[in-house]
């Protein structure tokens, strides 16, 4: 039987802000453990909701597939969380940063448009710094 506080995978996706079958194909990627089943339906507890979370957001600021299931090893305790979040955060870092300085540039060209009042693209590209 269900507990209150476990959610169906229709409920876990919308959660999560996915399709169902992204929870499914992440179970099949080994992302996720596979939720209990309660009449053959899948049912997704806390801990299950919060490792879909952190899945979502690692895919959501663009870390890979095989470097989520990295993440994700560490828990495991074979290997020092610690040691593992450092070396993908090493290898990650720079790939950040660059995304973060793009988003600052895409940001200023958007102020810039929000005050400007030329008629033409050109125009106000060639007034940009």
């Amino acid at each position: 039987m269900a507990t209150e506080d476990e959610l169906t995978i229709g409920e876990a996706a919308r959660f999560a802000g996915v399709p169902a079958s992204t929870l499914r194909y992440w179970e099949t990627a080994g992302l996720l453990k596979a939720p209990r089943r309660v009449g053959g339906k899948r049912r997704y507890d806390p801990e299950a909701l919060q490792q879909i979370e952190m899945v979502t957001l690692a895919k959501r600021v663009g870390f890979t597939l095989g470097e989520i299931r990295i993440v994700l090893s560490g828990v495991s305790g074979k290997t020092p969380p610690p040691e593992i979040w450092r070396g993908l955060a090493s290898d990650k870092l720079p790939e950040v940063k660059k995304t973060l300085a793009e988003a600052q540039a895409m940001k200023k060209i958007l102020e810039a448009g929000l005050r400007c009042e030329c008629l033409s693209l050109e125009d106000c590209l060639a007034l940009r710094p």
